[in-house]
């Protein structure tokens, strides 16, 4: 058997294309696993930010509850006008909250 020019260029060619296939067909795999990565990343981030969310939310409460000491024991030393006033939207604010109420 006689190999040519022409045979060589026609293996070169179908190992060119077969080389081609193999690697948009792994560029197409690598990529489908990417987006499965991502959506994992995305849904660990979701998670995460509603953790973070519910930890700020718990220092809110907190520190609402230790300004509403405050301006009670501001009340108690004699300040009158804002701090009563403050006071009475702050526990308005509070009840609200606990009933699931909006503030109309």
């Amino acid at each position: 058997m006689y190999i040519d020019s022409s045979t060589i260029i026609a293996i070169a060619g179908v190992l060119g294309a077969l080389i081609t296939i193999g690697t948009v067909g792994y560029k197409v795999i690598r990529w489908f696993q990417a987006q499965e990565k991502q959506t994992a990343d995305i849904e660990e981030l979701r998670k995460q930010e509603k953790k973070d969310i519910e930890d700020m939310q718990d220092e809110l409460c907190l520190l609402t509850y230790a300004v509403l000491a405050c301006l009670k024991g501001l009340k108690e030393q004699g300040c009158n006008g804002p701090v009563t006033e403050a006071i009475g939207k702050l526990e308005k604010h509070i009840n609200q909250k606990a009933h699931g109420q909006s503030d109309d």
